[in-house]
């Protein structure tokens, strides 16, 4: 079995702060939403790596066999 600790952890970027750092799994969602309500007025501006995003769309999209032709 895993535990907590055997989470990845997921790339977050702030453009507008131009920062980038690691966040553990499970405290994404809290860690986006603070910065963004201490420093941009909540304003949705620090978010997950879109590259998280595509790389993941893409596993999605092979396991559905969409890539196939």
């Amino acid at each position: 079995m895993s535990d907590e600790s055997d989470l990845p952890e997921i790339p977050i970027v702030c453009p507008e702060c131009e920062t980038r750092s690691r966040i553990p799994f499970s405290d994404v969602e809290d860690a986006v939403a603070g910065h963004n309500e201490r420093l941009h007025d909540g304003e949705a501006v620090a978010s997950v790596d879109p590259d998280v995003f595509d790389h993941l769309a893409d596993h999605v999209a092979a396991d559905l066999g969409l890539l196939e032709r």
